[in-house]
């Protein structure tokens, strides 16, 4: 019997000519305009573009979530669970402290061809998760505008596609605009997050919003009780942000404690309307979805879309869709001027915060980091 190809073997075979070469421009891209930030994660992802059957794990996963990041989670689980040998000293999280240098392609070889099962098994079963409470920092004004525009009722959230559900710990954590605190002011164990306002125009300043429901919902929620399903969240973040790693780690405390209900739901737009008959008299119904239509095929996204806005209309919620630059709800007014800490290129690639409102249609309010670092408010 021949041996198993190597995963480190150029002339290996794996996918078709040209789904190799739209795997490695993936990678090379998400390392241009994605993972900038993380100098691990760069070197990863033009080290792993040269080698095919380490891209052919991605064959495993369902389509939409053939991408560079499911990819580079399954190997950072597999550190942060003990388990990446000499790797390890390249990752931060796993108190590494190597920088990328010329040993970083050996030791991912010698990785690669012991964990390849596991890997495999990882993108075969395992989705990466949207769960960053940083985008809390723009949600939380956010949802200070919706209040306003619908009369200052209370609010019922509904997170689709919430994960672990962090983003339902909006209210309980601390955030600073600038000069400007907002959140879980008083409470100084909350996590506090950093956005920099771009242009130094911080959010409007606005009453908090009040939240007197709130539910997530997921085809597969991660149970912050166990171990292995928090690991994974962990392993979705980029190893080199120990402050991130760190925040994670506090909001999942919160909303364990609390005991927000994360509801598994096969079809989650099904489950929109049943929630909404569900909910007290008085109440201001909110769909939220932050990363998710990301992972749509285009006709399913197209059916989502006039779904949410049918739904819009009907049953007088509101929609706050926060997605890559992609997908753009409405018109949307140019973006501001770059300043020193956010370049054209980053302004380009960001998260866009639409809010569709019964009557008005859509209207882009934000702008930001899809980690929610930075942000550019509309008005």
């Amino acid at each position: 019997m021949n041996p198993s190809p190597s995963l480190t073997d150029p002339t290996a075979p794996g996918a078709d000519p040209m789904t190799l070469q739209r795997r490695r421009d993936q990678f090379e891209r998400f390392a241009r305009t994605e993972c900038g930030d993380d100098p691990l994660y760069v070197v990863l992802c033009r080290l792993l573009a040269e080698r095919p059957a380490a891209l052919a794990l991605l064959d495993a996963a369902p389509r939409t979530q053939q991408r560079p990041n499911l990819l580079l989670a399954a190997i950072h689980e597999r550190v942060l669970a003990g388990a990446g040998g000499r790797l390890a000293a390249w990752f931060p999280s796993a108190q590494g402290d190597r920088p990328p240098d010329g040993a970083l392609a050996a030791a991912l070889d010698e990785f690669l061809q012991r964990e390849a099962p596991t890997l495999a098994a990882h993108c075969a079963t395992r989705a990466t998760q949207t769960n960053e409470a940083g985008r809390c920092a723009v949600l939380w004004p956010a949802l200070a505008q919706l209040a306003r525009a619908t009369g200052g009722r209370p609010l019922a959230l509904l997170d689709f596609g919430c994960s672990a559900g962090l983003n339902l710990g909006v209210d309980r954590y601390r955030y600073r605009h600038g000069t400007a605190p907002w959140g879980a002011v008083d409470d100084p164990a909350a996590p506090l997050i950093d956005c920099h306002p771009v242009g130094g125009i911080e959010p409007p300043a606005l009453p908090p919003a009040c939240i007197a429901e709130r539910i997530g919902i997921d085809p597969a929620p991660v149970d912050l009780h166990d171990a292995d399903a928090t690991r994974w969240l962990q392993a979705c973040l980029w190893p080199h942000d120990r402050r991130r790693r760190e925040r994670f780690d506090a909001a999942a405390a919160i909303v364990r404690a609390a005991g927000w209900p994360v509801r598994r739901e096969a079809d989650c737009f099904a489950a929109i309307e049943p929630w909404l008959d569900a909910l007290p008299a008085g109440v201001q119904p909110v769909v939220f979805n932050s990363w998710v239509l990301a992972y749509f095929e285009p006709a399913a996204l197209q059916r989502h879309v006039a779904a949410m806005r049918e739904l819009v209309q009907r049953r007088r919620i509101a929609w706050l869709s926060a997605e890559g630059p992609g997908l753009a709800l409405g018109d949307a007014p140019p973006p501001p001027p770059a300043d020193a800490l956010v370049s054209d290129a980053e302004l380009a690639n960001a998260s866009s915060w639409w809010l569709t409102l019964p009557d008005t249609g859509p209207r882009l309010v934000a702008r930001s980091h899809p980690h929610g670092r930075w942000a550019a408010w509309t008005g």
